[in-house]
């Protein structure tokens, strides 16, 4: 697909759909600025009844009167439940609050959970609207960048555990995806780059004309501008919702989502969830995963170099933590075993074969260790 900016800004920014195709559980992705309090935002969703707004701490200030005023238009009962903020509570203890909100406030299944924050809150909120009675329509609505170009995207829902990241969950689709570009305005900048890694990788497993218009527009990126931002989410969902639509719940094709997810779940599970953003241990996976790419033939350093350069200029970190200095690849391979994509024990890496297109193989731990050493200096 073009990437080039040949499109006036006022298009780009006007109200885009990427439909996600599922056969009965399709669904639209809305993208543009100023959704969250369009009534037509919400045409076509389920109206009356009982609405329940799940959000955290730090996005209820900001957006949460905005969106009860838009759907009180429509739903008969608002409700709220807000969360404490960050990846430390993705949890059980902070699930059940979500349960303990519908069981008091007497929620059936004509129920229907909206979603309002990151990709923590949107993982909750799936699988919360998965679980209770069995099942109740749910509504994305991401409000920073990683969420909207990746996890509210494709029906992935899960806790942590503290032996290994989402490992608990159900895939379990949406009803829609709301993507109001105007909540990126108010994103830490922290936040804001943590997103940008989840752009990156879609350049490198299947549009490399992608990744070189990213590296044209990333200092437009980091400064938040509304035409690059509304590109860039636009063409992230187009190429996750074809990768989805082949592969819902990742059967095969699918995994290539997860590329740099192996060593980036390693570093959050050993760092202590919350300590590095997910977003970050994506970039510096990614480095990592472009290295062993490197190691087992299937890219050159040249690739690696380009990554590594274009992950830096996102503000993202390229080196790699130490986990345990006594054995530090050691403790990095013992968590990687548990990733999901793992087999009988036996690690399977996202890696790049060639640029533009991913893979999925084994690399023998002695490769993976060296990759290890080598990205823990700068």
């Amino acid at each position: 697909m073009d990437t080039t900016d040949s499109r006036s800004a006022d298009s780009q920014l006007s109200p885009q759909r990427v439909r996600i195709d599922l056969a009965e559980r399709s669904y639209d992705i809305l993208i543009g600025a100023g959704l969250l309090g369009r009534e037509d935002s919400y045409e076509g969703l389920p109206a009356g009844g009982t609405a329940v707004i799940v959000t955290n701490t730090v996005v209820a200030p900001l957006y949460l009167d905005r969106l009860t005023a838009t759907l009180s238009r429509r739903h008969t009962r608002v409700l709220h439940v807000v969360l404490p903020d960050g990846e430390a509570h993705k949890d059980w203890q902070t699930l059940q609050l979500i349960f303990d909100a519908l069981l008091a406030s007497a929620c059936d299944r004509k129920t229907v959970l909206y979603a309002l924050g990151g990709g923590v809150i949107g993982d909750m909120t799936g699988f919360a609207a998965a679980s209770y009675m069995r099942g109740v329509p749910f509504v994305q609505v991401p409000t920073t960048l990683l969420a909207q170009v990746d996890s509210s995207v494709g029906g992935k829902t899960a806790i942590n555990h503290p032996q290994g990241k989402n490992m608990i969950g159900a895939f379990y689709q949406p009803l829609r995806v709301i993507c109001d570009l105007e909540t990126l305005q108010t994103l830490p900048d922290r936040e804001l780059s943590a997103g940008l890694a989840e752009v990156i990788k879609y350049g490198p497993i299947a549009d490399m004309a992608f990744l070189a218009w990213i590296e044209d527009h990333i200092d437009a990126l980091v400064r938040r501008d509304p035409v690059a931002l509304a590109q860039a989410v636009k063409r992230s969902c187009e190429i996750k919702a074809l990768v989805v639509g082949q592969d819902e719940r990742e059967s095969g094709l699918r995994a290539i989502l997860n590329f740099g997810h192996t060593f980036g779940h390693a570093i959050e599970a050993g760092m202590g969830y919350g300590a590095w953003l997910h977003g970050e241990a994506v970039g510096c996976g990614m480095v990592m995963a472009a290295r062993l790419s490197e190691a087992l033939g299937r890219v050159d350093s040249r690739f690696v170099s380009r990554l590594r350069s274009l992950v830096e200029r996102a503000g993202l970190p390229c080196v790699a933590p130490v986990l345990d200095p006594d054995d530090n690849a050691g403790r990095w391979l013992s968590l990687m075993r548990v990733d999901k994509k793992a087999e009988a024990g036996e690690i399977r890496f996202v890696v790049i074969d060639p640029p533009g297109r991913a893979v999925m193989c084994p690399a023998p731990d002695a490769t993976v260790a060296r990759v290890i050493a080598a990205s823990s200096h700068a």
